[in-house]
């Protein structure tokens, strides 16, 4: 899914740049708002497991790799915003320390992997929430269901991406089948990393994953031993 540099015409480029320092800035303040506690801790150990998770690649064509994104899991867990921010930062680092995706593409591969994924994931998240009963299973089943929507997605943003300004010489209708049909597979396997993880979270700590407040009973602490009352 990294997009080198190249691939992408100049102007396009620029322009997707603009549109992720706009997308960036507004995730900030909106981080603003809901980072606390809680969230602040979770949402570096997001960016280092999605760091690690995308290091597995799936070549696709013309340079371009596809791979599990973790857009949506972030925004589950440290909310949009947060989850956003996360993802961008992991991009960031890919691109300056490990050329993973060109400094010109930086914007695109932004907008890409972490703001579309982010968005479509957490809209998704939020939909399906609302109409499934509540409880672990289907606040799981709901986190799988956008992870997986979140992938093609992406795909899709590159691909109308690659038909304003692609410099290569494949066709869009190449492009087309060739990401949206890996990165459905790579859905599958991202839904599963999501459901499961999210899963995890709410039975040992539900109260870190953003999107399942206010839906899952508090835990709490008991003992056996009797207190003794002064």
């Amino acid at each position: 899914m990294h997009i080198p540099d190249g691939f992408i015409d100049v102007p396009v480029s620029i322009a997707a740049g603009a549109v992720a320092v706009a997308g960036v800035a507004i995730c900030i303040r909106g981080a603003r708002r809901n980072l606390d506690e809680r969230i602040a801790p979770l949402a570096g150990l997001t960016a280092a497991f999605i760091f690690a998770v995308q290091m597995l690649n799936f070549p696709v064509a013309a340079g371009t790799s596809g791979h599990l994104l973790g857009g949506a899991l972030a925004a589950i867990l440290v909310g949009p915003y947060v989850g956003a921010l996360a993802v961008t930062t992991v991009l960031v680092v890919q691109s300056l320390l490990f050329a993973d995706g060109g400094l010109s593409a930086l914007g695109l591969n932004v907008i890409n992997m972490a703001l579309v994924t982010a968005l479509v994931g957490w809209l998704v998240f939020r939909a399906l929430v609302r109409v499934l009963p509540r409880g672990r299973s289907s606040i799981m089943a709901a986190a799988a269901v956008a992870a997986f929507s979140s992938v093609p997605a992406a795909a899709l943003a590159f691909t109308a991406e690659y038909a304003f300004g692609g410099t290569a010489s494949f066709s869009f209708g190449q492009v087309l089948i060739a990401m949206t049909g890996v990165h459905v597979l790579i859905g599958i396997g991202e839904a599963v990393i999501t459901g499961l993880t999210v899963g995890a979270l709410l039975a040992t700590r539900p109260d870190l994953v953003y999107g399942a407040r206010g839906m899952m009973p508090r835990l709490e602490l008991r003992s056996g031993v009797p207190v003794p009352v002064a």
